[in-house]
Order: C-alpha cells, then structure tokens, then sequence
C-alpha cells in the first residue's frame, strides 16, 4: 500500500475485516485514525506472514519500520511511518504501542513459533493483540485506567479465539501457537506440526486455552458494563460476535475433521443495531 494512502484507500482495505463494521460509527477522525492502525497492522503482519520471503528479508522489514516510527516520534522523516502520522499527533498514540506490535511480529520472523510456554505465548499475544488494543482505545477517548485494562482482556481473548479457529491454517505453515504446557499434560508428540494438531489429545489443551478466553472476555465485559467514557461500539462488537464462535468451537470440539467457524454477517450486523440501540 502507498504510505501516503488517503482515508478512502483506507477505508477500501478495512472493509473486508469483521472489525469494519464496529469503525465506521465511529467519528471521522477517529474512524480515519482507526483505519490508518488496522493499515499499520496490516502491513507488519504481511511481512511477517509472507511465507516466500528469506527470514533476513522480512527482518530487514520490520527494522526498516522499527526505525521509520523511531524517526516519527523523534521529529524526523517519517518514511512509510506517514501512514500512522496523523493518527500519532491527533490521539497521541503510544510509541512502545507500536513498537510492541512489530516487536510481536518479529517473533513469527525469526522462527516459527510451536507449542510456547504460556508465558512466551501470553507475550506474543499482549504484542500483537492487546498492544494494537491500548492505540485503539485512546482513539476511542478511553481514560488511560480502564482503556489499558479492556486491552489487555479483550486483546487476549480476542487472540486466543484466533488461534483456537486457526489451528489447521497455522500448521500448514509450520506454526502451533497451542501452549506447551497443556499438550505436555495431555501426553502429546511434538513433532511435525500437521501431525500434532492431528492428534485427539490436543482437544484438551484447546479447551484450557478457551476457558482462559472465556475469562478474558467476561473481564472485558464487566469493565465496559461500567459504561466508562469513550466510543466504545467497536469493542463491545468485537467482544459479542468473537464469544460466540469461541462457544462454537467448544461445541463442536477440536477433533479432526474440523470446520473453520466464520463470522456469520447477518448476525454481525443484527449485533451492530443491536448494541446501538442500547449502547
């Protein structure tokens, strides 16, 4: 994507997310905000992903972003950090945010991450989850107190799902972000990825990593049924349409075969009027 990208190139990339729906109540200005972090997101996550590019490469990537945002924040040309610059100024975005976001997507890079201990995955998850949590909810208008918290909850239950939906596409690309400590418990081989997320024994572990999602989402709910400051639509969708595909899943369990569940959309956008009209 070109750096300089206006709002409705923006826009244009964000309408396909499930986040879509949730951003375009929002305000112009922090809905343009908004659209330029997904943008951001987007763009480190491409690196990371790109399964066809040496592992220097995409490292390089990531550095060359690293240093574009250290050059925003200092004051300097901005490189491709342009995108997020309005965004920066207006809300006052966190640098070490950002920072923690590539620092999560360096993680993929520089190898691929199967079956870390919860520690290290509670860490990929607070980089790539909760971080892009705590930039959006200042563009939100969050006090700093209960913004970091919803972060933090939501960033992970939200990431936790992901990975519970995600197992068989992250294998096919060598990576189980399963934890190693329930798959140890449940007396699983680690070996090939495709073969271990075979196995009937990971169901177990799946369901300890949904019943920690599922703590993480009842977190993020008392915090916002507080109704604290702020232009909270988008967090509240997030949080009433991800929840239910987690219970999907626990349905229908982690054996294989197993069906990726998809966000259905007109149950999306039943939730959007709902929540609207009794935000």
């Amino acid at each position: 994507m070109n750096p300089k990208a206006t709002p409705a190139q923006l826009q244009a990339q964000v309408s396909g997310s499930s986040f879509y729906a949730g951003m375009r109540v929002l305000p112009k200005a922090e809905r343009d905000a908004m659209y330029a972090v997904y943008a951001f997101c987007r763009q480190v996550d491409d690196i990371a992903d790109d399964e066809g590019g040496k592992r220097e490469d995409r490292a390089a990537a990531l550095a060359a972003w690293r240093a574009d945002i250290e050059s925003l924040y200092a004051g300097g040309a901005p490189g491709q950090a342009v995108l997020i610059a309005d965004a920066v100024a207006r809300f006052d975005l966190a640098k070490e945010d950002f920072i923690a976001v590539i620092d999560g997507m360096a993680m993929d890079v520089e190898q691929d991450i199967r079956w870390p201990v919860f520690d290290t995955l509670d860490l990929y998850c607070d980089r790539v989850a909760s971080a892009v949590g705590r930039l959006s909810v200042r563009i939100f208008g969050m006090d700093e107190r209960p913004g970091v918290d919803l972060a933090y909850h939501l960033g992970r239950a939200l990431q936790f799902t992901n990975i519970l939906r995600d197992i068989d596409e992250d294998a096919t690309i060598g990576r189980v972000y399963l934890p190693y400590e329930p798959l140890a418990a449940a007396g699983a081989v680690f070996s090939d990825p495709l073969i271990l997320v075979a196995d009937p024994r990971i169901d177990g572990a799946c369901r300890m990593l949904a019943a920690k999602a599922h703590a993480h989402f009842a977190a993020a709910k008392a915090i916002l049924a507080t109704r604290p400051r702020g232009h909270l639509l988008a967090p509240r969708l997030m949080a009433a349409v991800y929840e239910p595909i987690l219970k999907r899943m626990e349905s229908a369990g982690w054996n294989t075969p197993r069906k990726r569940i998809r966000v259905n959309k007109p149950a999306l956008l039943f939730t959007v009027l709902r929540l609207s009209l009794f935000r």
